[in-house]
């Protein structure tokens, strides 16, 4: 697809956190990753469901536009966005950025 049909997000998971929580920065595998506490175990793919559905609402897209590309086994994830917006990049950099959470 071509580079404005989709926006790869990369992500840490924090799984079994106290509450859910989008916003921060961490220096992963894949380059700057938005934090994203969840409060599902990494057990059978809940932790991973979460953080989908949890970077959906902090983006403002619809769940079914937000899907896994990558680390479907680990923390460090990326995660494709359908169709952004073109605001959509400057929403990402300030959840990252610890600007909005």
């Amino acid at each position: 697809m071509p580079a404005q049909d989709t926006l790869t997000v990369a992500v840490r998971v924090k799984p079994a956190a106290s509450a859910d929580r989008v916003g921060g920065r961490f220096d992963g595998p894949h380059g700057p990753a938005l934090v994203i506490a969840v409060h599902d175990p990494a057990v059978d793919g809940r932790a991973t469901e979460a953080a989908r559905r949890a970077l959906a609402a902090a983006l403002g897209v619809r769940r079914s536009a937000v899907t896994l590309r990558l680390g479907a086994a680990s923390r460090d994830k990326l995660f494709l966005v359908d169709r952004p917006s073109p605001e959509l990049p400057e929403v990402l950099r300030r959840l990252r950025d610890g600007s909005v959470e």
